[in-house]
């Protein structure tokens, strides 16, 4: 998914300097600065491209922890196309729930959402996959090395540190 989202951020970023165009507010206002530039056509093309290739990333990688948790920690095995269609469904229904209560012109402001949602849930991924991976009970062999570990430890940290933030940049105002 990074890599995905960095190739989206870095060909949309290179393309509206080449333009001009640096004020994009939302995805709607970016798909119209894309167009002069790559052509209508090519623009939405490669535009829903890039969106589905991202998301098809996102849901695979929360397939693939989903069946790991499942599997290995919960002993629940389930197959695989049953797993594919709840992961999809337990994703898709909110999402569009979403935009016949909110409406299509608020989706851009939800997707930051659930941005901000998902920055506020990273700790509780974070902060145990450091503590698992530094066990040597654990890990064994495959544990972290202390050089590791406090980098970990570090960015943990920080992460927890910028999500307090924007609680308070959010609510004490």
């Amino acid at each position: 998914a990074l890599f995905i989202n960095s190739a989206i951020l870095i060909v949309a970023a290179a393309t509206f300097h080449f333009s001009g165009n640096q004020q994009v507010a939302d995805l709607e206002h970016a798909y119209q600065l894309l167009s002069p530039v790559l052509g209508v056509g090519a623009a939405s093309t490669i535009f829903a491209f890039a969106l589905l290739a991202s998301g098809q990333s996102s849901t695979l990688t929360a397939t693939l922890a989903g069946q790991i948790v499942m599997e290995g920690f919960l002993h629940i095995r389930l197959p695989q196309w049953l797993r594919r269609l709840a992961t999809r469904l337990i994703a898709i229904v909110p999402a569009l729930m979403a935009i016949v209560f909110f409406g299509e012109q608020s989706a851009g402001e939800l997707l930051v959402l659930s941005q901000v949602i998902l920055s506020l849930q990273l700790p509780f991924a974070v902060i145990p996959l450091v503590m698992f991976t530094s066990d040597r009970r654990l890990m064994g062999e495959f544990v972290n090395p202390p050089w590791l570990k406090v980098l970990a430890q570090a960015v943990a940290t920080v992460i927890v540190g910028l999500n307090i933030w924007l609680l308070v940049q959010t609510f004490v105002k």
